[in-house]
């Protein structure tokens, strides 16, 4: 058996980073960027410190911003048709998830026309080129599109979210500049933050996992631990131990897959546009409960991670427990939801989003094999 590890051609890390872009974009002999952003970004001047550097550089560049969060197929296929009007030869992503998921949709489907019905994307697409090339600039800590080859889009009609699969998505670039983050919400941190914990913990006990992804995602798990919390509250130093472990934690599960948490998240989001990171939070500890029995040692690293006193020698069944409570406990004390309900979720809803969860692409990635029916009662118990 052999495994598969994709990551960037180049990435630059560190607060100011973004000095390297002018550079990267010289050197890569590039004429125009078409630059992907949303609009809050734009205008609460994140964006613009790259574009300044464009600017500066005396470097072509067209903005668009038309992206919103959960980002639909008709933004994708809005992305598309300015970019081929642009003349554009690059893409720069700039934001969190949702920029970062519509820049690769666009690239993909520039070089590769065929997938222009967005839908056909989902899993594991047979396109044959690399997307247009992508230098990604995150602005949140947590989901490690810029590392990634997946990346998720929104079928608003269907009331659904899928997942795209696609080596040839991964951006040749990333710029990973902690000063890019510092300006988000702390409700926006934490969230984030809970996403890339969750990358983490599902990528170290996903049924893929094995000896090169466990090192980062035990790194990514301690770093985060030790460091969401003074994120959050505006430690610049444990903000830049963030942007680090949510990329680590990108090189990991983006080559060896998730688990339930990210299944049932996704229709949370389709369903009532819930922030995907506030899903994850409230999902995580439940999930790890039910997976706890077929996950071996996993779960005591977890909580040796977590600094749960005497974990090292606690009986296995135990050492779960504690793995579970620790994170429980920690997702409480940064103020995430933790019922369905507080993300307007209806119960008459729960068997609907039960078979969604079931078939999204990364509930096959989780330890435990699960049925429809679990995923309700996983639903029900935390409505």
């Amino acid at each position: 058996m052999s495994n598969r590890m994709i990551w960037n051609q180049t990435a630059h890390f560190g607060a100011g980073a973004i000095r390297e872009i002018p550079g990267e974009l010289a050197s890569r002999g590039f004429t125009k960027a078409f630059v992907v952003s949303d609009q809050v970004l734009v205008d609460t001047g994140v964006t613009g410190r790259v574009t300044g550097l464009l600017d500066a550089a005396g470097f072509a560049y067209e903005v668009y911003s038309d992206v919103t969060p959960n980002p639909p197929i008709e933004a994708v296929q809005k992305g598309v048709a300015a970019f081929a009007a642009s003349g554009a030869d690059v893409l720069i992503g700039i934001g969190g998830g949702s920029p970062q998921d519509t820049c690769k949709a666009i690239g993909i489907i520039t070089t590769n026309p065929e997938f222009a019905d967005v839908r056909s994307l989902e899993g594991v697409a047979a396109t044959k080129l690399p997307s247009v090339p992508i230098i990604a600039v995150p602005t949140t800590a947590g989901t490690a599109s810029e590392t990634t080859i997946n990346y998720v889009i929104t079928d608003v009609e269907r009331s659904r979210k899928f997942v795209c699969v696609d080596p040839h998505a991964i951006p040749v670039v990333a710029v990973v500049d902690s000063e890019m983050m510092s300006s988000a919400p702390r409700s926006l941190k934490v969230a984030t933050g809970l996403d890339a914990l969750t990358h983490a913990i599902e990528g170290y006990t996903t049924k893929g996992a094995w000896e090169l992804s466990d090192l980062f995602h035990l790194k990514a798990i301690t770093t985060i631990a030790q460091s969401l919390r003074a994120a959050a509250d505006g430690d610049p130093e444990a903000a830049d131990r963030m942007a680090l472990a949510q990329y680590i934690a990108g090189m990991g599960y983006s080559n060896v897959g998730l688990g339930l948490v990210h299944g049932m998240a996704h229709p949370l989001g389709a369903f009532y546009n819930a922030p995907h990171g506030v899903a994850n939070g409230i999902l995580l500890a439940p999930v790890m409960a039910f997976n706890a029995d077929a996950t071996g040692e996993r779960f005591r690293d977890i909580a040796v991670a977590f600094e749960v006193a005497g974990a090292a020698d606690l009986p296995l069944a135990e050492a779960r427990t504690a793995a579970v409570e620790a994170v429980s406990a920690f997702t409480r004390a940064l103020g995430n939801p933790t019922t369905l309900r507080e993300i307007g979720a209806k119960e008459a809803d729960l068997p609907a989003l039960a078979q969604a969860a079931f078939d999204d692409v990364c509930t096959g990635g989780n330890p435990r094999d699960v049925t429809v029916e679990q995923i309700l009662a996983l639903y029900t118990s935390i409505y």
